[in-house]
């Protein structure tokens, strides 16, 4: 039976608060990438930014995750109010 699970919104701010890193699982959300594609992607080292392996954790920093969804301030950049992914 299909997953009747709409996948989640982020907006630029949310996306912003995360803090100085986030986990994996959560950088695949904003990315809108599924659990399983997110480990693929980090295996084949393709993972859009990127990603480091801490004990057994992979850590993802948002600074790179920010400036690769052109949150940084540029021009054209999705504003305050607008979703990504």
């Amino acid at each position: 039976m299909p997953s009747t699970a709409s996948r989640r919104r982020w907006m630029p701010q949310e996306i912003l608060d995360l803090g100085v890193s986030t986990d994996l699982l959560t950088a695949a959300s904003v990315f809108g990438f599924s659990r399983s594609m997110a480990y693929r992607l980090v295996q084949a080292n393709e993972f859009p930014v990127p990603v480091l392996k801490v004990g057994n954790r992979w850590i993802v920093p948002t600074a790179p995750m920010v400036k690769a969804l052109g949150l940084n301030g540029q021009p054209g950049g999705p504003g305050p109010d607008r979703e990504v992914a």
